[in-house]
């Protein structure tokens, strides 16, 4: 589930940099990746320079939802279950460099500024409003699976102290970025153990009457 959450976000935020890009900015919706920004300055990662990259940080848990109901109701009867995990998600979206070109910097932060605009205009994502995800036309993925993708992005502000120990957890050099909480996604096993319907109760306890 968290791989399809983040390729929706993908493909809606590659199509949206791509009709809004500057004038002379040569990106395309491929080079919006779903990578590893701690890699990129590593020998072979050429790939990531000129990108704009979503990078899953953390992920946590949200309490206010964990202690839900473990029984689910079937056409045979019920089916006890572990209830689902919801998760916030966090992820960091990075305008990295092109090495070739002039003003590498300034097109970074012209993208790092249609990443805000995009999810400054739309923070709720479903299959539905997202026309531009391969998602709704993958027939992989079940219906029931599309329906549980609802989503709010919502920017999550960073201070200095916690940049600096982010980026160098990564170990790589800053790149113009900003962090999005995606709240909520949820990630459940259906196996259980199936029981049948109580359709009739049976008092089988013997009654002493007491005179």
């Amino acid at each position: 589930m968290i791989g399809l959450v983040l390729k929706l976000l993908r493909d809606e935020l590659s199509n949206y940099i791509v009709q809004n890009k500057s004038q002379g900015d040569s990106i395309i919706q491929s080079d919006v990746i779903l990578h590893n920004i701690a890699l990129m300055d590593n020998d072979g990662q050429t790939d990531l320079n000129n990108k704009v990259v979503i990078t899953l940080v953390n992920t946590e848990e949200e309490s206010t939802l964990k202690n839900g109901s473990n029984i689910l109701r079937t056409p045979n009867g019920v089916k006890y279950v572990e209830p689902p995990v919801f998760l916030n998600l966090y992820i960091l979206v990075s305008a990295t460099l092109g090495q070739d070109l002039q003003d590498a910097y300034e097109f970074a932060l012209e993208r790092l500024s249609l990443v805000i605009q995009f999810f400054q205009a739309k923070k709720s994502f479903t299959v539905q409003n997202s026309p531009f995800s391969s998602i709704s036309s993958d027939s992989n993925i079940s219906e029931e699976v599309k329906e549980e993708i609802k989503l709010n992005v919502e920017l999550y502000t960073l201070t200095f102290e916690q940049i600096n120990h982010l980026w160098g957890s990564l170990g790589g050099k800053q790149v113009p970025s900003a962090m999005y909480k995606i709240r909520l996604i949820s990630i459940k096993e259906n196996s259980g153990i199936s029981a049948p319907l109580v359709e009739e109760l049976v008092n089988n306890q013997n009654v002493t009457n007491i005179n």
